[in-house]
């Protein structure tokens, strides 16, 4: 039922917040040192959470609750010409780290949004944003699925349904929004 469900995001959610291996502190602060630094916020995610991405980019670069100025945030995820040149031309796998490559910079924070851990764009984005020194992190559900293996700095979401990982990414991604917003207006 729905308030099963509304339950269960809210137990989940408090289970985030008391984790003592939540980095959710560390990507807020790093990203307010970014922005602080001149770098940017790079989100990327598939589906649901290639939405996510582009929902939480617009909040920092137009605006969540107040007029400020923009901050600075990308999404991999909105570029139908460089998605579909990527991969039809190289390999769907590339979508996201051919554009880290070409745009992503040591400094710079990349958020990466999968409710599965699994997917193979997410892993070789994460893998070439290493190789570039670019501070990652990763909003994960599937007990962190691969990308366990490969980003230290996980934002996990216990094992859930896929659309309550996914409430739970955006509701923590407009925390996310609110705090940087909130550090930057005032």
């Amino acid at each position: 039922t729905l308030q099963n469900e509304i339950r269960l995001i809210k137990a989940k959610l408090s289970i985030i917040e008391k984790s003592e291996n939540n980095h959710f502190k560390n990507f807020c602060h790093d990203s307010i040192q970014a922005i602080k630094e001149g770098k940017k916020i790079i989100f990327f995610g598939n589906g649901g959470s290639a939405a996510d991405a582009q929902h939480l980019a617009t909040e920092l670069t137009v605006r969540y609750k107040f007029n400020r100025k923009a901050l600075p945030a990308v999404s991999l995820s909105t570029d139908s010409s460089a998605i579909t040149a990527i991969g039809n031309d190289l390999n769907f796998n590339k979508i996201f780290s051919r554009q880290i490559e070409a745009i992503g910079n040591k400094g710079d924070i990349i958020l990466a949004i999968t409710t599965s851990g699994n997917s193979q764009n997410i892993l070789e984005a994460i893998k070439v944003a290493k190789k570039k020194n670019i501070k990652i992190y990763c909003f994960v559900g599937n007990n962190g699925g691969k990308v366990k293996k490969i980003c230290k700095n996980l934002i996990l979401f216990p094992k859930a349904s896929t659309s309550v990982t996914q409430v739970m990414q955006i509701a923590i991604g407009q925390i996310f929004c609110e705090i940087l917003e909130n550090y930057f207006f005032n």
